[in-house]
């Protein structure tokens, strides 16, 4: 293959399996290691992938030795991809690679390449449409349904300034849009205003003392958590369409109980239609961001939950936790997966399904729920699986 450039030197490939065509790192392990990911190239060729060079800022001509493929645009859209929030998206990778206005200390995708606090073009809205509009035709074609077009890039979205244009242009195509964002420009009104035209947004709020923000969102500099704080709340205020939060919790920083009643109430003061909590599912940037245990999950929980009227857990397992299986001991997984269970409300569930707490104390001797107490309560929750290169806790 031809030489591949990436940012900073780092190798990012076009890779295409079939039909579909995703722009992602070689391999997120190997990309700053050249021989290994040369490496690797013969086992995805023998598996059907195809491997291409694209340009440094990931959205010049995309090339495989040196020639012009995929219609001479770098690929920005991807899926569809199930999700228990979302149904199934296409997503919107509408950022280049981990150019964020954070640097996180959890992320999924390593640690950042270039920290950015301003909104700049990267990627031009008729051809991003266009995409949008091919991967929808071809979903179509196959009888793939599109629930959602979601801007989930490798980045924070908001700092795309085409962002609005991107969701006038889109509208029209009559699929509900969705943006993911770590909340840190809203202090900004012409970001506001740009999120305001999005159907369902989900907003980062990991912390709400400076010293937790600092450690583990690591902010770009031009930041300040106080604006933050005021410009999400003013979103929240004035957005009428479906606003979600979403919590990462990490052993240590965040999931101290004085804090968390922090944070529950400044996620109480925005009305969100619901919080979610999270943990890291996949190996993080920084090795000593780990997930809490499950009775600080769980007091987590209950703490959110007293502010917010509905909370639920995204811990890497994506069992439908609201669809009857008519197996008790999947449901239960499943819904221990997203709500921790109280000792009643487990007996209630055993009644109707026509089990009983044997199922219960197997499951628990198994390891695979955790039994703990909370505020005179017996609770039960799914064993959070550890975070590996198989975690993945979706949309």
């Amino acid at each position: 293959m031809g030489q591949v450039t990436g940012i900073d030197g780092r190798r990012w490939c076009l890779i295409t399996v079939g039909a579909d065509e995703i722009r992602q790192p070689h391999c997120p392990s190997l990309s700053d290691d050249e021989q290994l990911c040369r490496q690797a190239e013969p086992v995805l060729r023998d598996r059907g992938i195809r491997i291409v060079a694209v340009g440094a800022d990931m959205s010049g001509p995309v090339r495989e030795n040196s020639a012009p493929v995929g219609g001479g645009s770098a690929m920005i859209v991807f899926g569809p991809v199930p999700s228990r929030r979302l149904g199934r998206s296409l997503g919107i990778n509408n950022i280049p690679p981990k150019v964020c206005s954070y640097a996180c200390a959890y992320c999924q995708l390593g640690r950042t390449i270039r920290l950015r606090a301003a909104p700049q073009a990267f990627h031009a809205p008729d051809e991003l449409v266009r995409q949008v509009e091919a991967k929808l035709v071809a979903a179509t074609a196959t009888g793939a349904p599109v629930d959602y077009l979601s801007f989930v890039p490798d980045g924070e979205p908001t700092l795309d300034a085409n962002l609005g244009r991107h969701i006038e242009l889109l509208r029209p195509l009559g699929v509900r849009i969705a943006v993911i964002t770590n909340g840190s420009l809203l202090a900004s009104a012409a970001v506001r205003a740009a999120l305001r035209a999005a159907d369902w947004v989900s907003v980062k709020v990991d912390a709400v003392r400076q010293d937790a923000w600092r450690r583990l969102d690591r902010p770009h500099k031009a930041l300040r958590l106080d604006a933050i704080q005021a410009g999400v709340q003013e979103f929240a205020a004035e957005y009428p369409g479906h606003l979600v939060t979403e919590t990462m919790l990490i052993e240590r920083i965040n999931d101290d109980e004085q804090h968390l009643g922090e944070l529950a109430e400044f996620l109480g003061s925005l009305r969100p239609a619901a919080a979610y909590l999270s943990v890291p599912t996949r190996p993080p940037a920084e090795p000593w961001a780990r997930a809490p245990g499950e009775p600080a999950v769980n007091r987590a929980y209950q703490i959110v939950a007293r502010s917010v009227g509905r909370v639920e857990c995204l811990t890497g397992y994506e069992g439908n936790a609201f669809a009857s299986t008519g197996d008790a001991e999947q449901d239960l997984l499943s819904i221990t997966a997203v709500h921790p269970m109280r000792e009643d409300a487990v007996d209630e569930f055993l009644a109707r399904a026509g089990a009983d707490r044997a199922l219960l104390r197997r499951l628990v001797d198994e390891r695979r729920l955790v039994e703990m107490e909370f505020a005179g309560h017996r609770f039960y929750l799914r064993r959070l699986r550890p975070a590996g290169p198989g975690g993945h806790a979706g949309a």
